[in-house]
């Protein structure tokens, strides 16, 4: 045997070496997963087995402080579990239309969920869902961080926002045309839903409405009552969140 041959990297590499090298990998994937327009279950699930490898490798990788790895696995999770305690939905709501505001200019892709392309519900969804995270880490909030998780998991298309899907909204009794429709009884973030369910907005404010429109290829906000917007003048229903509520 030639014990002058270079020996390949991988009769090199140390078991430690290794172990680092799946946890940066799997940590770099799921940052990667985070950053793609479509969030599906299959994605999902690729996340949740990466997280997990993440999670073994960071545990072998520092075992002699593995309490410590354990205590923090604790602290991160804990939360989601804690007694519900009520949101101050006007700190929700602040939180979620400048979130909403934040996708301005973002690109429309259709089963899009993040700034890189987003649709019309996944807009919706998106901001919601990083409001609620937000909230229920700054409050200790269980009720916020496991409707977040809700939220992630479980999609809703623009009719199933209209349609109450799992109790995420609920309907106003309020419709027409944004157009001609009174603003008067509307609260910042209710949600317009096309009577078809094809398309969804929200309202912002001063007569203004967000939304991800595949007409204009981009997350625009635009005024429901002056500005030349073909969603502006079809039939809607307004629905609101529920965590949202009246406040």
């Amino acid at each position: 045997m030639d014990e002058s041959r270079p020996k390949p990297f991988w009769e090199k590499i140390t078991l430690r070496q290794f172990l680092l090298l799946i946890t940066l990998g799997s940590i770099a994937a799921v940052v990667l997963i985070a950053w793609s327009p479509v969030n599906n279950t299959q994605f999902k699930l690729i996340t949740l087995a990466f997280l997990g490898v993440a999670w073994v490798g960071m545990l072998f990788l520092f075992w002699k402080k593995r309490g410590l790895v354990l205590l923090f696995s604790v602290v991160v999770t804990v939360p989601f579990f804690l007694p519900g305690r009520a949101i101050e939905t006007a700190v929700l709501r602040r939180d979620y239309l400048e979130r909403l505001g934040g996708f301005e200019g973002s690109t429309y892709s259709w089963g899009g969920e993040s700034s890189v392309g987003i649709d019309c519900s996944g807009l919706m969804r998106r901001a919601y869902r990083d409001a609620l995270l937000s909230y229920g880490i700054r409050r200790v909030n269980g009720v916020a961080l496991r409707a977040w998780a809700e939220q992630w998991w479980f999609d809703a298309s623009a009719r199933a926002l209209r349609d109450g899907y799992r109790g995420y909204t609920v309907p106003t009794k309020i419709e027409g045309k944004i157009r001609e429709m009174d603003y008067g009884n509307l609260l910042l973030g209710d949600l317009a839903v096309t009577h078809g369910g094809a398309h969804i907005l929200a309202y912002v404010g001063d007569d203004k409405w967000i939304q991800a429109d595949p007409g204009i290829s981009a997350v625009a906000t635009l005024d429901g009552r002056t500005d030349k917007n073909v969603w502006f003048g079809i039939q809607v229903t307004i629905h609101r969140w529920c965590l949202l509520g009246d406040g």
